[in-house]
């Protein structure tokens, strides 16, 4: 009985420091700890598409004239609004040349901005210098647009 007790209680503090494992890893809503979380801890080039919005796509202003957008697996795995806390959802802007020439993201965290779904907005130069963060109010006019659709412009749920 001491023996499964011990199992049981071994078990259980693998699996609640595996879980602080990922708690820790997840960015908090800092421009600097998302960068670093998306380009070593977790590099967004290695996450999916959205399954309706694959590749390089027509992009519009205020962004490139092309966009690709990558999400990570808690955002991917949502099947209706509002996303999982701890959605990422990063976008590379190209100019008409394909050169990349700003990366914007949004971050859902948990009682930031309920507002305005929750959502953390950052836009980073090609090099990781913050151009605007947190809650820009011309990410949050856009992106309002589809509030009922969490605020994400480019996938329709099913």
């Amino acid at each position: 009985m001491k023996k499964k007790l011990g199992i049981v209680a071994l078990m259980s503090m693998v699996l609640l420091f595996g879980v602080g494992i990922c708690l820790a890893e997840m960015p908090s809503a800092d421009p600097a700890s998302i960068w670093t979380y998306i380009t070593k801890t977790s590099p967004y080039h290695q996450w999916q598409n959205w399954p309706d919005h694959k590749g390089v796509q027509q992009g519009r202003s205020p962004h490139g004239i092309l966009h690709q957008v990558f999400v990570n697996k808690t955002g991917l795995s949502s099947a209706k609004p509002p996303v999982s806390y701890g959605t990422i959802i990063v976008k590379d802007n190209f100019n008409k040349k394909k050169e990349l020439k700003a990366i914007t993201v949004m971050v859902k965290v948990e009682g930031y901005n309920p507002a305005a779904g929750d959502w953390f907005w950052v836009k980073y130069s090609p090099t990781g210098k913050v151009d605007k963060a947190g809650k820009p109010r011309g990410c949050i006019g856009c992106h309002a647009a589809r509030e009922r659709n969490d605020f994400i412009l480019l996938h329709e749920f099913k």
